[in-house]
């Protein structure tokens, strides 16, 4: 993946993504690490994350948000409310957003795009309101531009992000149950037009059966589909 240039993308089991650019910015999205089984047990995050970037609420996606930015001085960025809440939980530096906004991280362009997904986090209290479920395009400066799609079914603004953003690599949940499954992430592969897909948000639990080889037999050889183990880099090399 040339494309890629100095940027690496490491999948980190579930929703769990680790950006790293060429210019050392560190970007962990949807960071589910101490209870996530398809976390690779020999992987060290680098000990600075810059960002730490939240799609939702669901604590499949959020639950060592604080954790990370207390150990690794991570920023969290979310959409507004959520980004509020984990002030509250403790993330000393946070930054809110919301759908159709972009800031700027160091080297990136970070904007929120539209997911399809319920967005409550639950704690001791109960469930709260924190915001809608997103998804984000990353722009590296020099570099590719990354989709991250979060947890969402298809839906045909996909193409709206295509028009707008060129993303080469789509992350793509893929498991079904919770998320589309491998049929509607091949109608958004068509969609979205990238030139490679990363599945996510499969074979954690077993109600997400989708697989990676479904998808890749639905799409052919049109897009390339990611097949890699949890902790293994995507570089230019692969």
């Amino acid at each position: 993946m040339k494309w890629l240039g100095e940027t690496k993308v490491t999948w980190l089991g579930h929703a769990t993504v680790l950006i790293q650019t060429g210019k050392g910015t560190n970007i962990l999205i949807d960071p589910f690490i101490e209870q996530n089984p398809k976390y690779p047990t020999d992987f060290q995050l680098p000990d600075q994350i810059h960002y730490c970037l939240l799609t939702h609420g669901h604590g499949d996606h959020t639950a060592d948000a604080v954790t990370v930015a207390a150990r690794h001085g991570a920023t969290v960025v979310a959409i507004y409310e959520l980004a509020a809440y984990m002030q509250a939980k403790g993330a000393s530096q946070t930054i809110g957003m919301n759908l159709g906004g972009s800031v700027r991280l160091d080297d990136v362009t970070a904007t929120m795009v539209e997911a399809k997904h319920s967005a409550g986090i639950q704690d001791e209290q109960g469930t709260h309101y924190v915001g809608v479920a997103a998804g984000y395009v990353l722009s590296v400066a020099d570099g590719p531009v990354l989709y991250h799609a979060g947890d969402t079914a298809v839906f045909s603004d996909m193409k709206l992000i295509a028009d707008l953003y060129h993303p080469q690599l789509a992350m793509l949940p893929i498991g079904g149950h919770f998320t589309m499954g491998p049929s509607e992430a091949a109608m958004a592969a068509k969609l979205l037009s990238p030139k490679a897909i990363l599945p996510l948000h499969f074979g954690t639990f077993p109600p997400l059966k989708g697989t990676p080889e479904e998808l890749a037999k639905l799409i052919g050889p049109e897009v390339f589909v990611v097949r890699v183990e949890p902790g293994r880099a995507l570089t230019s090399g692969n």
